[in-house]
């Protein structure tokens, strides 16, 4: 698997992790599957974040009302584009 990332400006930090984590990184980075324990640690943080973010937005659009959301998706579609409602 390959990961791309934008070049940001990074921050050092401390971190404890446990001893079986540790040694999965490392095999990780033993199999060149990343460049370093920083670059596999951080893609996780990465991925885990992203998740989060989708499982936030998944709820929020739980919470809209289909039938409001249709109506304000179809308003205006019959009219001509000079017509149309301003916002």
């Amino acid at each position: 698997m390959t990961y791309h990332h934008t070049i940001l400006a990074k921050a050092k930090i401390a971190i404890t992790i446990d001893a079986t984590t540790v040694a999965r990184v490392d095999r990780l980075v033993a199999r060149r599957a990343f460049a370093s324990r920083s670059e596999a640690i951080q893609v996780a943080v990465e991925e885990k974040l992203a998740r989060l973010d989708q499982t936030r937005l998944a709820a929020e659009c739980k919470k809209l009302d289909r039938s409001a959301e249709k109506r304000l998706a179809e308003e205006g579609l019959g009219a001509e584009g000079d017509e149309w409602p301003e916002y």
